[in-house]
């Protein structure tokens, strides 16, 4: 039902321009007709003129002609004047001199016999009934050679050739609006078929709902959407779009230019050069940090527009971070699992061997150390994702062997100082991992990790020590650099990105090594109150 709509549609649009077309077409012929007929009567009437005039002069030439050779020469006179039926010169006693039906010549003309006189001109034109029928006349005075008057002549033209003409005009305006209407009529169907073809094949309703659902599903979602054509005018932007770039509110003309702003600096450069760019990262100037997509929009491979897609950065942040702590948590029960399984095997050990005393104070005594070790970090780290991280870490290193120990009264509180989750994973994680492959890398009896978290108002300091195999003074200059490492190729990337996010961030890393006794890396962040208190909005 809804395609035969459409399709009915389609059909009423065509037909209405078809019919208005023809409408038109047929008033401009007929008045066209009209006045091309006026103008065909105008002109019979001054050729009749010119004619009689013609005539007139010739018969001053040849009024002393016998009958038959006027009659001769007036035949020969009628003949090469196409345009007109009837010649009839008549002398002053109304005796015809001349008629082109000769039957009629020397006898008494018995018609209207025109008055002259009154006409300046000596001839005038008039419609009027004669022998052959209802006809044009010109009457012209005759004059001798003294210039008195000597009579008439009439050039006529029947009525019946006057139709005939007019019918053939009507019939040419006829046949050339038929021509036109064809000729309209497969324009419109060309029109219509091309107009449906740039619609992407829907119909027009079709095309005004998908408009409409497309219209509300842009509205509808949570990242903001702006779209230009390949001259920067702004096609679209949605309510999500002018919220981020801070536009509701404000009057139109400042909105405009906001958004013209936004489309010169990140989708015309898209529009040149035809390609796509993700991830493109920008503070605005009410400080919400936006992540932005400018993706090309392309007919037939050539560019004729861009669009950009704005994500709110502090909800994707909010959303890593609750990623960011379920993946850690997940790799702590996985650890932790591995890590009871080993201490089953023990338990069973001892009971299979007897020892069941041994067997319950191994239980206890397990049981102390990991509540005591949960409750520490629940309680110390107000940050679910570094707490998450920090409990897949000891289980990783009871895995390795490495007794991982927390600094005495180790206190992370977001209020000090907030840094994004993310960053501090990265931070905790890479040091915490490049001190159990460095304790791996050695077969020393002592292996211990320790960790320290501390914070203030505007002040953070982690710390990690290890006891592994140490740094060789000659290589301190190196430990930061990009794929610098000592334990063979495809490493020494972990450290140069730690450095490079804590440097990033307005920190420091710093650290102390002994060969064969181990290592100490310390990061400290300092800020002042204002740029805590950004930070954290």
């Amino acid at each position: 039902m809804k395609n035969k709509s459409a399709d009915n549609i389609r059909r009423e649009i065509q037909h209405t321009h078809l019919l208005l077309i023809i409408i038109i077409t047929i008033l401009f012929s007929l008045g066209g007709a009209a006045i091309n007929v006026n103008a065909h009567d105008k002109a019979f009437d001054l050729n009749l003129q010119n004619t009689a005039e013609l005539i007139s002069r010739l018969y001053s030439f040849t009024r002393d002609y016998s009958p038959e050779d006027l009659r001769s020469y007036f035949d020969s006179v009628e003949q090469s004047l196409p345009e007109v039926d009837v010649i009839s010169i008549v002398d002053k006693s109304h005796i015809r001199l001349y008629h082109t039906n000769h039957a009629l010549i020397g006898t008494l003309y018995d018609g209207k016999v025109p008055d002259l006189t009154q006409h300046q001109n000596g001839f005038y034109t008039e419609s009027d009934i004669g022998p052959s029928g209802p006809q044009r006349r010109t009457y012209y005075a005759l004059f001798d050679k003294d210039g008195n008057y000597d009579g008439f002549l009439m050039a006529i033209v029947l009525k019946t050739t006057i139709h005939s003409i007019t019918i053939k005009t009507i019939m040419l305006f006829a046949a050339i609006t038929l021509g036109a209407i064809l000729i309209e009529f497969f324009l419109s169907k060309g029109v219509s078929h091309k107009i449906k073809k740039r619609l992407l094949g829907f119909e027009p309703d079709t095309f005004t709902s998908m408009y409409k659902i497309r219209d509300n599903i842009l509205e509808s979602i949570n990242d903001g959407i702006i779209a230009i054509d390949r001259h920067g005018n702004i096609q679209f932007s949605n309510g999500v779009a002018k919220k981020i770039l801070n536009c509701c509110g404000e009057n139109e003309k400042v909105e405009l230019i906001k958004k013209n702003v936004f489309a010169e600096k990140f989708l015309m450069p898209v529009i040149s050069d035809g390609t796509s760019q993700f991830g493109l990262q920008e503070t605005l100037e009410n400080k919400t940090p936006v992540l932005i997509d400018c993706i090309p929009i392309k007919e037939e491979n050539s560019v004729i527009g861009a669009a950009a897609i704005l994500h709110d950065r502090t909800e994707y942040t909010k959303l890593m971070e609750d990623l960011s702590g379920t993946k850690y948590l997940v790799d702590s029960m996985r650890a932790n699992n591995h890590d009871f399984t080993n201490k089953l095997h023990v338990i069973l050990g001892l009971i299979q061997i007897g020892q069941y005393e041994k067997a319950v104070s191994y239980i206890e005594n397990i049981s102390i150390i990991q509540r005591e070790t949960l409750s520490v970090i629940m309680h110390a780290v107000d940050n679910a994702t570094l707490a998450a991280l920090l409990i897949g870490k000891i289980a990783r290193s009871s895995e390795c062997n490495v007794r991982f120990i927390l600094r005495e009264g180790i206190s992370y509180k977001n209020s000090d100082i907030n840094l994004p989750s993310e960053a501090l994973v990265t931070i905790v994680g890479n040091l915490i991992d490049n001190a159990l492959d460095s304790m791996n890398s050695t077969n020393s009896d002592l292996r211990e990790l320790e960790f320290g978290v501390f914070t203030q108002p505007g002040e953070l300091l982690i710390t990690v020590d290890d006891t592994g195999c140490g740094i060789a003074p000659e290589n301190y200059e190196n430990v930061f650099l990009n794929g610098f490492s000592t334990k063979g190729k495809g490493r020494g990337v972990g450290l140069y990105h730690t450095k490079q996010l804590i440097e990033s961030l307005g920190g420091n890393i710093s650290f102390e090594s002994q060969v064969g006794v181990g290592t100490s890396f310390m990061v400290t962040f300092k800020k002042n109150g204002s740029d805590s208190q950004v930070e954290a909005e």
